[in-house]
């Protein structure tokens, strides 16, 4: 069973991001949160990137506490933003390594032009910007640390509300993410050996227009894992679309709670997976294994 928003956290949690992306908490910080809510296991899903895997991984050692090491991809299908979470995969697969080093350069370019356009208006410099950076050249920079500077300058109360006005993707001042297509990026993990998920795919809120069936259809039949149905995003006609396309086409069903620490209001293990899900996953992959697993 997975489990979602029952006040209690149980199950893992298996979408999270540190500071190696938007979130503003270390990884050893996310184990132990993870740890004194009780979770069975979680994942560190940063986004495009796995700089934070070693220590997340330590971590993990340190505390006992089982971990899945995993990436949270950004992806194009059509006229369709996707992210998608990879677990387990082998990091040092030159074919997704390739893709990484490629999508962060592009964001970067991107997130760069986007500060330029928003400074005309707005007192933020890309210094700003490169100020709300935790790791370095490690972090997959982009339009949270935008609105970082934003809150820092005083123009937005919170990360929130700069997301609904300047960093909001129906702003003047967006640029859409360059970012490979679905099929490169199943293609890529599927190559490094590991399992790969469908984030948030009922997300209305997000996107003004979803994956239909017919493309995920296509997706599974290229070796897709399975699909986030819980999580918060995701309204219940949309959940209940998604758990029908998943036993129609074998796909796995797990839930997490897209925690950034301070960054979103999101509550780690809101939304979890079965340790039967996860014990799944892991059978699947070839590529990394979990870290301090009990399975």
């Amino acid at each position: 069973m997975t489990h979602e928003d029952t006040g209690t956290a149980s199950g893992w949690d298996l979408h999270c991001h540190t500071v190696f992306s938007d979130g503003t908490v270390t990884p050893r910080g996310m184990v132990e949160q993870a740890q004194q809510l009780g979770l069975e296991g979680l994942a560190i899903t940063d986004h495009d990137t796995n700089a934070g895997w070693d220590e997340a991984r330590q971590a993990a050692q340190d505390l006992g506490m089982p971990l899945l090491p995993g990436t949270e991809i950004t992806a194009q299908d059509g006229r369709v933003s996707v992210h998608m979470l990879a677990y387990l995969y082998d990091p040092k697969d030159p074919v997704i390594a390739g893709l990484f080093a490629k999508t962060r350069e592009a964001r970067l370019s991107r997130t760069r032009t986007m500060v330029e356009r928003i400074s005309r208006d707005y007192p933020i410099t890309w210094q700003d910007v490169l100020d709300q950076v935790k790791e370095g050249s490690k972090t997959t920079v982009g339009r949270p640390h935008i609105a970082d500077a934003l809150v820092k300058a005083g123009v937005y109360a919170d990360r929130s509300q700069a997301f609904a006005g300047v960093c909001s993707s129906r702003s003047a001042y967006y640029l859409p993410t360059p970012s490979p297509t679905t099929h490169q990026v199943l293609a890529a993990v599927n190559h490094a050996g590991g399992v790969l998920v469908v984030a948030h795919p009922g997300a209305v809120n997000r996107n003004p227009v979803l994956l239909s069936d017919q493309q995920i259809a296509t997706l599974a039949r290229e070796g897709l894992g399975g699909l986030e149905v819980w999580h918060r995003d995701n309204p219940p006609e949309q959940r209940r679309r998604l758990m029908a396309l998943a036993q129609r086409w074998g796909l796995l069903v797990t839930g997490g709670s897209d925690w950034h620490g301070q960054g979103k209001p999101n509550r780690m293990g809101e939304n979890s997976t079965s340790s039967e899900v996860v014990a799944q996953i892991v059978d699947r992959a070839r590529g990394s294994r979990p870290v301090a697993w009990k399975g």
